[in-house]
């Protein structure tokens, strides 16, 4: 959005910055203090959370920012925002309650962690921007309920594919054109990966071997396309996407070439997948159809093909760089990049990466033990079937085989998480179209929450 830059420009000039804490301080969070720090009028980033609250300073030491204070209370954060002194915490929640806050960007990955950050900070006004689409694709629609609520916006980040496939979705419908299908520019897709084949290439990066697997496996993607299928009431076509290889370097120009017609141009709900090899990687496509002949005509004019699928693309995402418009769209215009326009559409469900045992409980997403597969929510409930952003920390009942997707079945859950809660809200708010006016997660918080 061209706009924001003069807007952000503004509210420099007026000695008005946006005000920003962050969670997390990994890989992308390190990306994202740099960009806010350096490169970005108009917005401070005032706090960021850890578990280790040295790799907070780290971060800001590498920005350029040294009187660094460490705290311990809201009291305490809110004096930091007062006077102006970026600070640290290990307390991720001090910043969801802090006044002084405009915005929070998760940027952990984590699925429990995330929710009660979240939540937290929706009770206490402040906007929503996630990197952290495990969170978004397991409990985003009730998030996004939660906040409609309290006024504020909840989105997921500009840069990641998602935001990116999201900008690019909206400016083909401004142009007339229906998208059809949402796809991603994969380079890699084997379910099998784990962190320790991932190690060097984590390392040569800088980068959580974990999350390189949760790219490589699979899950992340499906991930990613179900937050954008559930943003735009769009399907997969099946069970883990169609996701075609194509010769390497091959042009995505063709992608209309890759997918059942039949599948798109009937008038359905829309598609999204991903394709692996296809050249400009890393980016995203949108196959989109129109009927107008005329149109249709100008279309071929300026290169993109008879139809009756037309491709547009972006070649890149810039995950980090972007992230502020983000913050920006929220707090100037109130406009998420991505969010949820309804209940799950997609989900991502559990697939055993190795044979299981009876008794082992689940590792986390991008580790040894499973893999995310997308799967039309409708099939999910029907079958009961396990979302992954439930099952780190699952027991298993029974052995099960190597590619067996699991179900709620299979496993018992750990006591008293919040993403269960929220899982059972989810489920009962749209099934029964009401309102929660009673629920206890935002009026009366649980106690893991205060």
């Amino acid at each position: 959005m061209i706009i924001i830059d003069k807007a952000l420009e503004k509210r420099q000039r007026d000695g008005n910055p946006i005000r920003v804490g962050m969670i997390g301080a990994g890989f992308m969070a390190r990306g994202v203090a740099r960009q806010i720090c350096c490169y970005v009028p108009g917005m401070e980033l005032v706090a960021i959370a850890n578990r280790n609250p040295e790799r907070a300073r780290n971060i800001y030491a590498e920005a350029g920012v040294a009187d660094v204070r460490e705290v311990a209370s809201v009291a305490q954060l809110e004096t930091c925002i007062a006077l102006g002194q970026p600070a640290i915490t290990d307390d991720a929640l001090l910043l969801s309650r802090a006044a002084g806050i405009d915005a929070i960007i998760e940027v952990t990955g984590a699925v429990e962690h995330g929710a009660h950050v979240v939540l937290e900070a929706i009770r206490h006004h402040k906007h929503i921007i996630l990197l952290n689409a495990e969170l978004d694709g397991t409990v985003g629609p009730i998030l996004k309920v939660y906040a409609d609520r309290a006024g504020v916006i909840y989105s997921v980040a500009d840069g990641d594919q998602p935001g990116v496939t999201l900008n690019l979705a909206r400016f083909v419908k401004g142009l007339g054109v229906t998208p059809v299908l949402c796809g991603n520019i994969k380079g890699l897709h084997d379910p099998y990966r784990n962190p320790t084949t991932q190690e060097g290439f984590a390392r040569q990066w800088g980068q959580n071997p974990s999350m390189v697997t949760s790219f490589a496996d699979g899950s992340k993607i499906s991930f990613e396309q179900a937050v954008i299928a559930n943003a735009l009431d769009m399907r997969v076509a099946r069970r883990g996407m169609l996701g075609p290889t194509v010769e390497p370097g091959t042009p995505i120009s063709k992608a209309a070439e890759w997918y059942p017609q039949e599948l798109l141009l009937g008038g359905g709900p829309g598609l999204v997948d991903y394709v692996v090899g296809a050249e400009p990687g890393p980016g995203v496509f949108v196959l989109g159809t129109i009927d107008d002949a005329v149109q249709q005509h100008y279309l071929k004019l300026y290169k993109l093909g008879p139809g009756p699928l037309y491709c547009f693309y972006t070649p890149y995402h810039l995950c980090h760089f972007e992230t502020p418009t983000t913050v920006a769209r929220a707090v100037l215009f109130q406009d998420a990049a991505l969010a949820p326009a309804g209940p799950m559409r997609v989900e991502v469900v559990t697939a055993a990466k190795v044979p299981l045992f009876a008794g082992q409980v689940l590792d986390g997403i991008g580790h040894y033990h499973t893999y995310g597969l997308a799967e039309n929510a409708d099939i999910t409930q029907r079958e009961n079937l396990l979302p992954i952003g439930v099952a780190e920390g699952c027991t298993l009942r029974h052995d099960v085989e190597r590619d067996q997707v699991l179900t709620y079945n299979d496993v018992i859950l750990p006591e008293g998480r919040l993403i269960d809660q929220l899982r059972a809200e989810q489920t009962a708010y749209f099934q029964n179209s009401q309102p929660f006016l009673n629920s206890p997660t935002l009026a009366d918080p649980p106690s893991m929450l205060r």
